[in-house]
């Protein structure tokens, strides 16, 4: 489909964006089939946008809100991107409507930045994982309406290996998410089982008991990963190895968190790891083995 002058130029700011801020959103990789990349990095520009406000914006709590709930009243309400005259609103719209997005998946997101405005413990895991649903899951589900890939099986897949990509964020940014935000992501119960409290979050305190318990947050993210790592053989051609070399990315680093006695330091992928995360994408196991994070 050819793109009027004015959309065009709104996708080739989103891209440029994306490039220059790329993290773990699947936007700047060459991998992605071409037709994919000017709405992946529409979408991305918006969850850009969303995570600033919740985390850098300088307003207090109440207005940082209120920005977030009135991006998410605007994802409702856009019609013909021709009306929209800021280019991330206008690639947005013609990727809303030109895919047949559901624009619920836009506004998950927001919830999630919402949330981090006043949460910052969780009791347990399940109301971690009901943090992920909204904060990854829906960006694995974008992708796949938008290479009309979204069944029952590949979204439950996808879920899988967007909260695992989520809880292995966390476990690498455990003190950046405590030292800037006053946030943690493990489990207040599985805490207080292991005999961890929050000096040792304070403190980097990277003492048996702390080290035992996030070995056992690595090894439950591990389970997940593996439990949607049929995705990456389940969708055909360049998206499939784009999923794959994600899910052994985050095999590496779980690899690497594994290896550390100091838990609060963030690990670095080395040349070696890239490698083999390359050999595993292009020459994945057969069967249903999942990706080895070893």
């Amino acid at each position: 489909m050819r793109l009027d002058p004015e959309t065009a130029d709104a996708y080739a700011h989103c891209l440029r964006r994306a490039a220059r801020h790329y993290e773990n959103f699947p936007v700047a990789s060459r991998l992605l089939p071409r037709q994919l990349r000017e709405p992946v990095a529409a979408i991305y520009c918006y969850a850009r946008d969303a995570d600033d406000i919740a985390d850098e914006h300088p307003g207090p709590v109440e207005e940082r809100r209120a920005a977030l709930r009135q991006i998410q009243a605007r994802v409702r309400s856009l019609g013909n991107p021709t009306a929209e005259t800021e280019p991330e609103w206008r690639a947005l719209a013609d990727t809303l409507h030109r895919f047949d997005l559901p624009a619920g998946l836009l506004t998950d997101l927001a919830d999630a930045f919402i949330q981090d405005l006043d949460k910052t413990r969780y009791q347990n895991f399940g109301e971690v994982m009901a943090y992920c649903r909204r904060s990854a899951n829906p960006v694995g589900r974008l992708l796949l309406h938008l290479a009309d890939r979204a069944t029952p099986e590949n979204l439950a897949c996808s879920d899988a290996v967007c909260s695992a990509l989520q809880l292995i964020n966390f476990h690498q940014d455990l003190h950046q998410d405590f030292a800037e935000h006053g946030r943690i992501y493990v489990p207040l119960d599985e805490m207080a089982a292991h005999g961890v409290s929050e000096a040792h979050f304070r403190d980097r305190v990277s003492d048996f008991r702390m080290r035992t318990l996030m070995q056992f947050q690595y090894r439950r993210a591990d389970r997940l990963l593996r439990a949607g790592a049929p995705l990456g053989r389940a969708l055909p051609g360049r998206l499939g190895l784009e999923i794959r070399a994600i899910i052994q990315g985050g095999a590496r680093v779980l690899w690497r968190l594994r290896q550390q006695e100091d838990v609060f330091s963030r690990p670095r992928l080395r040349f070696g790891d890239w490698l083999i995360i390359l050999r595993r994408s292009i020459l994945p196991p057969r069967g249903r083995r999942a990706p080895s994070a070893t």
